[in-house]
């Protein structure tokens, strides 16, 4: 007997089981978080409308922390489709940054929803699977952008985004202006602070003098910026590049 011809089943894929799921526990997310009383209410939904609970269950084996990461990758898609609509040839790469990371709020459906993943990625149980989405966003992020680096730019440029992206969903969760205006500001000035740092660093490393002279200083800085070394963090991608530097192997 395959999955299909069981009883209360239906079409049905993990795949398929977890949206359900997922559209089941939006509305009690607000009240809950993401939280085994919310996972049970959402089995409980899916169920009146004939799902199998069991089945439902077996689809996110860790209960509403598979829910929570499959409402992340749920935004990360929406951006993507968004952004693949759109022509933004004209734009400079830091407005094209910009303008995705904008995307990626904007397709949230609840900033409650956001508010509580943060709660619950913020314990340290689960901070790794914060990091893995962090991270995966700003990878698409970049893939999306046709980001073609191949040595420690593309370790680097990720590491960046992430921390520019983390730093605006939190200055976005607290935002009350009208149309997060404060919060395009915020973010704004969080990517000039970033190509400032990045300016510096090219006239640095193009003159030798200097190149020796503040070698320290930018290494310690890159600590700063990128704390997670590909063999310290098992993230999404972080796979190391042929051409990457030995120190990255």
């Amino acid at each position: 007997m395959t999955e299909t011809d069981m009883p209360g089943t239906g079409a049905h894929t993990p795949e398929t089981l977890r949206e359900a799921l997922l559209d089941a526990i939006l509305p009690h997310v607000p009240f809950d978080g993401w939280s085994e009383a919310a996972f049970r209410a959402a089995l409980a939904d899916v169920a009146a409308e004939g799902i199998d609970a069991g089945l439902a269950r077996a689809a996110c084996p860790r209960g509403a922390v598979d829910l929570a990461l499959a409402y992340h990758d749920r935004g990360d898609a929406r951006m993507l489709a968004r952004l693949r609509r759109e022509n933004l040839t004209a734009l400079r790469i830091r407005d094209r940054v910009a303008m995705a990371i904008r995307y990626r709020l904007e397709a949230a459906e609840e900033k409650d929803a956001v508010r509580r993943g943060a709660t619950l990625f913020a314990l340290p149980q689960h901070a790794a699977d914060g990091a893995r989405a962090i991270w995966g966003t700003a990878d698409r992020i970049w893939t999306a952008l046709g980001d073609s680096s191949d040595d420690i730019n593309w370790y680097t440029k990720r590491a960046t985004l992430a921390g520019v992206y983390s730093a605006t969903v939190l200055y976005w969760l607290g935002d009350s202006t009208p149309g997060h205006q404060a919060t395009w500001e915020f973010l704004d000035r969080r990517i000039d602070d970033v190509m400032r740092f990045e300016k510096v660093k090219g006239a640095v490393n193009r003159n030798p003098l200097f190149r020796t002279a503040f070698a320290v200083p930018l290494w310690l800085a890159g600590q700063v910026r990128a704390p997670m070394r590909p063999n310290e963090a098992d993230l999404p991608g972080m796979h190391v590049h042929p051409t990457a530097p030995a120190e990255a192997r």
